[in-house]
């Protein structure tokens, strides 16, 4: 099965395809190719079989993944299942540190209660905030990290790599 996003990396700049081709080369039905050109993508000419410019069809691909962004302004977090940034529940969000730059900013969809998570960098976290009250929460405690040893360690040291 194709996907919903066909990767434009995959066209030869320098070639012509036919439908056909273009079906196997993105693994989707030739009907979908087809309602592409009803969508814009433009053939070289009005002939049978229709043939189209690799540059063309790179072109089409990246124009209708562009159209189907949604980028998310300060203050909102993209919800999966309502496909859309909405602003977290009582314009709440909690940061949960990942690595030493970068963290999960988490909130509360308002319309369907789900968690809804946006990967921030720390230092550009201002520029996200908006109007949303951020609390920040510690880091886990990393195996490593951690003084206490487990049970199951035969490691009796204290230089542990």
């Amino acid at each position: 099965m194709g996907k919903r996003h066909p990767n434009p990396r995959l066209v030869k700049l320098h070639r012509s395809y036919a439908v056909e081709q273009i079906a196997r080369l993105f693994d989707v039905h030739k009907n979908t190719v087809r309602a592409w050109v009803k969508q814009g993508l433009q053939p070289i000419d009005g002939q049978r079989p229709a043939l189209f410019h690799g540059p063309v069809l790179v072109a089409f691909l990246q124009r209708r993944r562009q159209s189907a962004k949604q980028p998310c302004p300060p203050g909102h977090i993209y919800c999966l299942p309502c496909r859309a940034p909405k602003a977290p529940a009582g314009n709440m969000a909690e940061f949960v540190p990942v690595t030493d730059t970068t963290g999960n900013l988490r909130g509360i969809c308002p319309d369907c209660d789900r968690l809804i998570h946006r990967r921030v960098n720390q230092a550009k976290i201002k520029a996200i905030q908006g109007n949303l009250e951020i609390t920040f929460a510690d880091a886990p405690l990393r195996i490593r990290g951690s003084d206490d040893h487990s049970v199951n360690c035969d490691f009796k040291g204290t230089d542990y790599p």
